[in-house]
């Protein structure tokens, strides 16, 4: 067992107010049958610390963060990370990693422009059913 709120998962922390990120966190569960990756809202507890920790600020809340062998990946490349531990035909997208990031980000910062607009947000985080708690990360 790890230190205090150390997590033995890759970690996916996610706007929990974002229509489209909850959505996005139940289309990664249905596709990672060996429930290799946790999940906690950036406005959680173990999200703001996990900020705090890595030096990030609330300007980060408009992406998705995956926090891996003690490090922190944001935007496209987390989400590429992500797929390319997916069941399907997912894993293939991680072959725009070789597309600058500085590209990737512009397409990853104009949909999180506009994610409430487009699919529209929560007043409350997402609370996880009985049968998906044990995915998310809490203290």
């Amino acid at each position: 067992m790890g230190a205090p709120g150390a997590v033995e998962h890759p970690v996916i922390l996610f706007d929990g107010v974002c229509n489209l990120c909850n959505s996005s966190v139940l289309f990664i569960i249905r596709r990672d049958p060996t429930a290799r990756f946790r999940f906690a809202s950036l406005q959680s507890n173990f999200g703001q610390a996990k900020m705090q920790q890595f030096e990030l600020n609330n300007s980060q809340l408009n992406s998705i963060l995956l926090m891996e062998n003690n490090r922190i990946f944001e935007k496209s490349t987390a989400a590429l990370k992500i797929a390319r531990h997916l069941t399907g035909v997912w894993p293939l997208l991680y072959a725009l990693i070789i597309i600058p990031p500085f590209v990737r980000n512009w397409v990853y910062d104009w949909i999180a422009k506009n994610r409430y607009r487009w699919f529209g947000r929560q007043n409350a985080c997402m609370i996880p059913t009985a049968s998906l708690k044990s995915r998310f990360v809490e203290y």
